[in-house]
């Protein structure tokens, strides 16, 4: 199977474990352990806030892909 850019780039971004850098009600800030990379996640529920409590800096998270949820 042939990946383009773009592709490969998304599959590798869940292939990672990231620690948390900051939070705030709105999005979510981490950074790669082996890349170094820092992505900056928007919370898709504004009347969920993203809290220090769920997500202290320092975390180890992994984040999944949602296009492979099964669909309702």
């Amino acid at each position: 199977m042939h990946l383009t850019i773009m592709e490969k780039s998304t599959v590798e971004i869940f292939d990672e474990k990231y620690r948390v850098v900051a939070v705030e009600s709105q999005c979510l800030v981490i950074r790669g352990v082996r890349s170094g990379r820092v992505l900056t996640i928007m919370n898709p529920d504004p009347e969920t806030p993203l809290t220090l409590a769920d997500y202290p800096p320092g975390k180890l998270i992994a984040l999944s892909d949602p296009s492979a949820a099964p669909l309702n």
